[in-house]
């Protein structure tokens, strides 16, 4: 249950603004007055003084080293600027937050910097008070000015505009006392307090010494003082980077971190090809490999060392919202301004039979834009979707009301011959008609580039473009560098790619940054679409300022559909696993998380050598 730090306005107006200070300090640090952990709804799975999450094992062994890798290279050490790419590893190993997510719980965060929370009776602030016992790795306590300079510096133009979106509301914070910090909010929204513990907590000392935001590329390489469990202890730029395990990490007996963060060291090694990099894992030059390609699950991840127990592979189970997989249309280029021309496109992608001839039948079709989740649209809209859609029905297509969602199929008795025929009519309808093999409207042709980021995918994109072909639309595709790729997508420099829209349990304020008109005119959001229509611009906000579940699923449900029938991406698929090949050394708790990425999966494994 969420503890609330008083219950009415106590008579203050005698003390001095000193004694003030002092009273709010002790009241926000009363264990009886704050909370160890936050959730939506109030209830919380683990109680004060739990000892460990269930999905960790107190069989878990430290020591040992795990390797990884990861494709392109890196050319700075700070995680939270736009400028660049990290290495793989450095915001989870390195950094830390106030807060920390339960991964069997939909929407639940503890206490790790935190010690405790207290959310206000108006949930117009939150505060928190910090565990004494919390140090950065060069000794430093962390202290309640860190926290406030982080917010102002990841809230500064200096950082990924990313953040100045997420933690818009949060207008300012409160030093109450050395290790007691408030954050006050613009306005109530339900889910900020958990959002405000999700802070990456960074060095004042250390980011006074050293640019946050190096100018060109001077600085950029200076090894970060963090509060995490490893220490950067090698660095090749572009090559590997190789994390240490802190000797004094601070929170090793923490309830959040027991039986996690198991290896002494861990090792990213660069690659510059995804198909190269399946052959270096077969040859023992990493540990794990994340498998997202149903050709090398099924036919590449084969051998003696797997028939030989050696190598191992396995799908784990997961409960995640699946969100959005997509060909993106950039619709800043006047070619896909009209979405009709966009639907018509869509019609041309052949899922069945890519599913069946490269994915061997994996893969679902993807159906929403909050896929395997309840806040998908279903049906047609409810009472509750009705009352945010209705004002604006003259502005919105008439199939987000009369039409559930669902993709273009070629399943029986549909088939691609008839979706291309739809496409053909619909493209003739906006202007378009088909000269000498090639569709024009005037002396425009209709001619695009997909980008990529990796060559598997192209398999996919040559059946897609053959059957744009059939439509006299010349499409191409190329896989270009990743450091590449990164720049290009910040940039908005692309006309079609491919991406992922994930999405939490919750969505909230990341939804600013995917889809409001705002977000689409700033370089490094990921509106890459650059959708700008209003009326999505205030779905978002309904479901950012939801009061309840209900409230929730009603915005998202009416915000799924009207994003669909924009047609800004062809939708792909999703798969309700996490295919991870692995040694045989390495070991992982019998009891597995509900709601989690891979990456947050291995910080529970550690090596059985």
């Amino acid at each position: 249950m969420v503890k609330i730090c008083r219950t009415g306005p106590p008579p203050w107006c005698w003390l001095s603004a000193a004694a003030l200070l002092c009273l709010l300090g002790l009241v926000a640090a009363l264990p009886s007055l704050a909370a160890h952990g936050v959730s939506l709804d109030g209830s919380l799975k683990y109680a004060p003084g739990f000892e460990r999450f269930d999905y960790t094992s107190p069989r878990a062994r430290q020591g040992g080293s795990l390797t990884l890798h990861d494709l392109g290279g890196f050319d700075k050490l700070n995680p939270f600027t736009l400028k660049g790419v990290p290495p793989l590893g450095l915001s989870l190993y390195v950094f830390e937050t106030l807060t920390v997510p339960s991964l069997d719980e939909p929407i639940a965060s503890y206490g790790l910097l935190a010690r405790d929370i207290s959310l206000a009776p108006d949930k117009r602030s939150v505060t928190f008070t910090l565990d004494e016992r919390a140090r950065f790795s060069d000794g430093s306590q962390v202290m309640a000015e860190d926290v406030l300079f982080s917010l102002n510096t990841l809230k500064g133009d200096g950082a990924h505009p990313f953040y100045q979106a997420y933690f818009h509301d949060i207008s300012d914070a409160q030093i109450l006392g050395p290790g007691v910090i408030r954050f006050n909010f613009a306005r109530v929204n339900r889910e900020l307090h958990l959002i405000a513990g999700q802070l990456p907590i960074l060095s004042k000392r250390f980011y006074q010494q050293h640019p946050f935001a190096p100018r060109q590329g001077q600085g950029a390489m200076a090894v970060p003082v963090g509060s995490g469990p490893y220490l950067v202890a090698e660095v090749k730029p572009g090559k590997s980077i190789q994390y240490r395990k802190n000797p004094n990490y601070w929170a090793v007996d923490h309830p959040t971190r027991r039986g996690m963060f198991n290896f002494s060291t861990i090792t990213v090694k660069y690659f510059k090809d995804q198909i190269v990099s399946v052959e270096a894992f077969k040859a023992g030059e990493y540990d794990l490999m994340y498998v997202n390609m149903a050709k090398q699950w099924e036919r590449d991840l084969r051998g003696p060392l797997f028939e030989r127990g050696l190598l191992k592979k396995t799908a784990f189970p997961h409960h995640n919202n699946a969100g959005m997989q997509g060909f993106v249309f950039n619709t800043r280029n006047p070619l896909f301004a009209d979405r009709q021309v966009r639907r018509a496109i869509g019609l041309a992608f052949d899922f069945e039979w890519t599913n069946q001839a490269l994915f061997y039948n994996q893969y679902t079709r993807t159906n929403s834009y909050f896929a395997n989740s309840e806040l998908a649209a279903r049906g047609l809209p409810s009472a509750g979707e009705l009352a945010l859609l209705e004002p604006f029905r003259e502005q919105l297509p008439a199939e987000v009301f009369t039409t559930a969602l669902a993709p273009a199929s070629t399943a029986a008795p549909g088939s691609l011959r008839a979706n291309l025929r739809q496409a053909r009519q619909i493209l003739r309808e906006q202007g378009w008609e088909v000269k000498d093999g090639v569709l024009r409207r005037g002396d425009q042709e209709f001619r695009f580039e997909i980008i990529l980021v990796s060559p598997s995918f192209e398999r996919v994109m040559a059946p897609f473009v053959n059957n744009l072909k059939k439509l006299g639309i010349e499409a191409s595709y190329r896989t270009i560098d990743p450091a590449l790729y990164a720049d290009r997508l910040k940039n908005f420099d692309f006309e079609m790619t491919v991406s992922v829209f994930a999405q939490s349990q919750s969505p909230g304020n990341e939804q600013r940054d995917y889809w409001t008109s705002q977000a689409a005119g700033r370089k490094g959001s990921r509106n890459l679409a650059g959708v700008g229509d209003p009326v999505v611009d205030l779905l978002v906000n309904k479901v950012i300022y939801a009061s309840s579940q209900a409230e929730l699923t009603a915005a998202c449900r009416a915000l799924d559909r009207v994003l669909w029938y924009g047609y800004y991406v062809v939708p792909n698929w999703y798969l309700a696993s996490q295919r991870l090949a692995y040694v045989s050394r390495l070991q992982y708790p019998s009891q597995l998380p509900l709601y989690y990425n891979y990456a947050q999966f291995l910080h529970t494994w550690w090596s059985g050598e």
